[in-house]
């Protein structure tokens, strides 16, 4: 399957505020979110790598006890196992990518 119509996969809810489309390959998981204001991850880990690309609106992520503000043009990069919460500054969009992939989002 190289082609992805992100469009035609079902969102899901998998927190509240945060409506995902999922889709894998063979060593990633890739999700497409739409996040409303207020909405947040809390502080968590897991053994993937995982990176934060905001398309639009901004987000707190939150690293290790970092905080940083990521909007468009900003990139978190959230090493293996590291803690990690977001919590959605305004409503946006974001593409989230983990390696290797998570089996429990198939």
């Amino acid at each position: 399957m190289p082609f992805v119509d992100t469009s035609a996969l079902r969102p899901v809810e998998r927190l509240p505020g945060w409506r995902g489309r999922y889709f894998h390959s063979e060593r990633l998981t890739l999700a497409h979110y739409d996040f409303v204001r207020g909405a947040s991850i809390r502080e968590h880990y897991h053994p993937q790598e995982e990176i934060y690309e905001v398309v639009e609106g901004e987000l707190e992520i939150t690293v290790d006890g970092v905080s940083e503000t990521v909007r468009r043009g900003v990139v978190a990069i959230i090493p293996s196992s590291a803690r990690h919460s977001v919590r959605a500054l305004t409503d946006g969009q974001v593409i989230v990518v983990d390696s290797p992939r998570r089996p429990e989002f198939e």
